[in-house]
């Protein structure tokens, strides 16, 4: 059975993770989550008081840090220099700081670079913001996931609520507003649909619904299973 690379873009919240994870499974892939590599940049840089405007510390700090996924207990784990960091890279103090981060050309070419590494071994599901058009332009398969607002700040807050952080529904509303804001707009690899991916907005359905609107997409393109 031919392998592909599946690339899944789209905004905050919008459940990208989930569906990646959910095709990885079915499809016996690897599943890449790249939004955890940023965060876990992040989370060095807040660990380490590093000035994000100031371009020797932030090199310097990448220079530093290591990131790769390990499986607990049938659970990917991001570990940052050998450290479990999988509960850290969620919280709100990082949610607050990752868009910024993100935007860092330095920080980009730094995980685009280890990203794109991974081109050759095909099966794989990647998610983020810039996979469909930055990082696997040639990608067999995009997709770009989108939610309303409200539904999605609901699904941010019911996360948040599950691993015992108190938040308002306001505040998750404009902390994705906020991150919204600055994927859209930086200058480098900007969050945007890809001229051939396809839009699937799945404010009203279910996990098992996005899964096989995907899995008959395959199926009707590339007969896979």
């Amino acid at each position: 059975m031919k392998k592909i690379i599946i690339a899944i873009d789209g905004y905050s919240s919008c459940g990208k993770s989930t569906l990646a994870r959910e095709l990885a499974r079915v499809l016996h892939y690897i599943y890449i989550d790249t939004g955890a590599m940023y965060r876990a940049v992040t989370l060095y840089f807040i660990n380490h008081n590093i000035d994000f405007k100031n371009e020797e510390e932030v090199t310097n700090a990448l220079n530093n840090i290591s990131i790769d996924f390990r499986k607990i207990k049938s659970e990917i784990h991001t570990f940052l220099n050998s450290q479990d960091v999988e509960t850290s890279i969620r919280s709100m103090q990082v949610s607050e700081l990752v868009s910024e981060v993100s935007a860092i050309s330095s920080v980009r070419s730094f995980l685009v670079q280890q990203q794109q590494a991974m081109e050759q071994q095909k099966g794989i599901v990647m998610d983020g913001r810039d996979i469909g058009t930055v990082v696997f332009p040639s990608a067999e398969l995009k997709i770009f996931l989108t939610a309303s607002p409200e539904i999605r700040a609901t699904r941010r807050k019911k996360e948040y609520e599950q691993k015992g952080i108190d938040i308002s529904l306001e505040e998750v509303k404009n902390n994705l507003a906020h991150r919204d804001h600055i994927d859209s707009t930086r200058e480098d690899s900007p969050l945007r649909q890809a001229a051939d991916a396809i839009l699937l907005d799945n404010s009203y359905l279910t996990k098992e619904e996005q899964l096989k609107f995907v899995l008959d997409l395959m199926s009707e393109k590339f007969n896979l299973h």
